[in-house]
């Protein structure tokens, strides 16, 4: 792999291939339609406190979060060190989406605005020098085409240390072609829409009328209600043997069993509710934030009050690992998040992605304001 390759993988991932929290968790098989009937019923009792005269009035496919005062973060031990320490955050009120947006909602902005994203554009070098370590040659002009990283597991067993085994820079790849030039979206109207970088995020989210969540509301509401559970359903990983979420079972990254009823991305909202009636917000696909990344800025804010009211992130990237790297929170986790690899299907985990770099795990939801 040529090194511009390896650097964009690298700004993409790198926090991944950080060690890896170890669980006892064991999935059962759960089947897909008994997935989904239990997520309509768990959905149709929403707690009755939640369903507040906003929720009447919620922009179609939005619902209400009520706001309020939470602990963000966690202190669990073996946490990542970004995502700690748990500290006292409040945030006002407001809509989200109840879904991942899918990608028939996309191609409904891209077919209003002729909108095109980053993957569908060849890479500018003399913005792309600027992210990358100073000396890094510039690649050959053939090999800067529109292109994204897509995820091709390995035939076989092989050790978790290095990402360029299954991950791909596909020419060809992006939000229509998922899997590269090959591969298509038909059929898949439903599921959320993927190779979206943070500006394709933010350019759909102005057209919508809406924005990217703050860091700090994006884990309150994927928290549903509850107070610091190390999952957004409790403790439990399986409750009552039940897949919560869409992540990766069997040995990554090369045998996905698919306990969960899916040996990949999923349909939007394939799995039980949040307790605000959310769906999807861990496992699936990671979600873009809007705040920017850096490593410390839970440290900060615990330092700077007893509570941060509504924060809006730090006023720049900062990661020790990817120094030049300008990178966006992603939150949630994904299909590909295991137990032997990582642990971030928690509402408390957080990432710092490349603000320019899609790839087929990574999504994004919008909030609005109340008017």
């Amino acid at each position: 792999m040529n090194s511009r390759n390896k650097n964009i993988l690298s700004c993409v991932i790198a926090f991944n291939i950080a060690a890896c929290n170890n669980s006892t968790d064991t999935p059962v098989v759960h089947d897909t339609v008994a997935v989904q009937k239990q997520q309509a019923i768990s959905c149709e009792r929403q707690p009755s406190r939640f369903s507040t005269k906003e929720d009447k009035n919620a922009p179609e496919g939005m619902v209400w979060i009520p706001g309020g005062d939470f602990t963000m973060g966690t202190n669990e031990t073996g946490a990542y060190s970004p995502e700690q320490p748990a500290h006292k955050v409040k945030v006002n009120g407001f809509y989200m989406d109840k879904t991942e947006v899918t990608n028939a909602e996309f191609r409904k902005f891209v077919d209003a605005t002729g909108y095109k994203t980053i993957a569908e554009q060849k890479p500018d070098w003399e913005q792309m020098k600027n992210e990358v370590p100073p000396g890094t040659p510039k690649p050959p002009e053939e090999e800067l085409v529109p292109a994204s990283l897509v995820f091709i597991p390995p035939s076989h067993p092989v050790g978790t240390e290095d990402f360029r085994q299954w991950w791909n820079w596909v020419p060809g790849a992006n939000w229509m072609h998922p899997q590269g030039p090959q591969s298509d979206t038909k059929g898949k109207d439903d599921y959320p829409v993927v190779h979206i970088a943070w500006d394709d995020a933010a350019a759909y989210a102005k057209w919508a009328g809406k924005r990217l969540p703050t860091e700090a509301e994006w884990e309150f509401a994927a928290r549903g209600g509850l107070e610091q559970k190390r999952y957004a359903w409790g403790d439990d990983f399986t409750p009552d043997h039940h897949q919560m979420a869409n992540t990766y079972q069997g040995t990554f990254p090369n045998k996905d069993e698919g306990m969960d009823g899916f040996t990949g991305i999923s349909p939007a909202g394939s799995f039980t509710c949040n307790g605000y009636g959310l769906f999807d917000m861990i496992g699936n696909v990671w979600e873009w934030c809007n705040d920017w990344y850096d490593a410390d800025y839970y440290k900060q804010l615990a330092k700077e009050s007893a509570i941060a009211i509504n924060p809006k992130g730090p006023s720049k990237s900062n990661d020790p690992e990817e120094p030049y790297a300008k990178k966006r929170v992603t939150k949630g986790g994904s299909f590909l998040c295991s137990v032997n690899y990582c642990v971030n299907y928690r509402p408390s985990a957080r990432r710092g992605t490349s603000h320019d770099t899609g790839s087929s795990n990574v999504g994004f939801r919008c909030v609005e304001d109340t008017k």
